[in-house]
């Protein structure tokens, strides 16, 4: 392991990753350590295999999904300012289901972030199938990013809506 240390964060364009980067991007400011931002290409292996697809089709495919995690790094890092502009930051796109990809990445790391539910189709679950595969197989510590919390409805409203539904 390197001197400074490594953060890895999920991130597959939910408004949960989103909230994970930023608070993988605070903690890499408190803790002076790099980001590796890591972005699964999950149904790059089975379009290859149903559809024929060429490696180059592949390649152009991961450097989509580069681009657009890139894209989001330098959103969150514009808005955020400060020290987390300074956070050393390198973006993979990678083939693979989610879960395996981000324990395999998170192996040299120090911490890996993952948010709380992701793109999947489970809204109910209590935690997201990837963030439970991490927290199950991560050789390191493991933070589940929820999303900030939103404010109750004022007493008057909740009461007229059990009324009136």
């Amino acid at each position: 392991m390197s001197t400074q240390g490594t953060i890895v964060v999920g991130v597959d364009g939910s408004d949960c990753s989103r909230t994970a980067l930023e608070f993988a991007l605070e903690e890499a400011v408190r803790r002076q350590a790099a980001l590796r931002v890591v972005s699964a290409l999950p149904e790059a292996e089975y379009w290859a295999t149903a559809s024929g697809m060429s490696p180059s089709l592949l390649e152009e495919l991961s450097a989509d999904v580069g681009k657009v995690t890139r894209e989001m790094v330098e959103g969150v890092v514009r808005e955020r300012g400060g020290a987390v502009a300074d956070v050393p930051v390198e973006v993979r796109a990678l083939g693979g289901p989610p879960g395996p990809v981000l324990v395999d990445q998170s192996r040299d790391a120090d911490l890996l972030v993952v948010g709380h539910r992701g793109r999947g189709g489970f809204r109910s679950a209590v935690l997201g199938s990837v963030g439970l595969q991490c927290v199950l197989h991560a050789s390191v510590p493991v933070t589940v990013v929820r999303p900030e919390p939103q404010p109750a409805a004022p007493r008057h409203q909740r009461a007229e809506t059990r009324t009136t539904a």
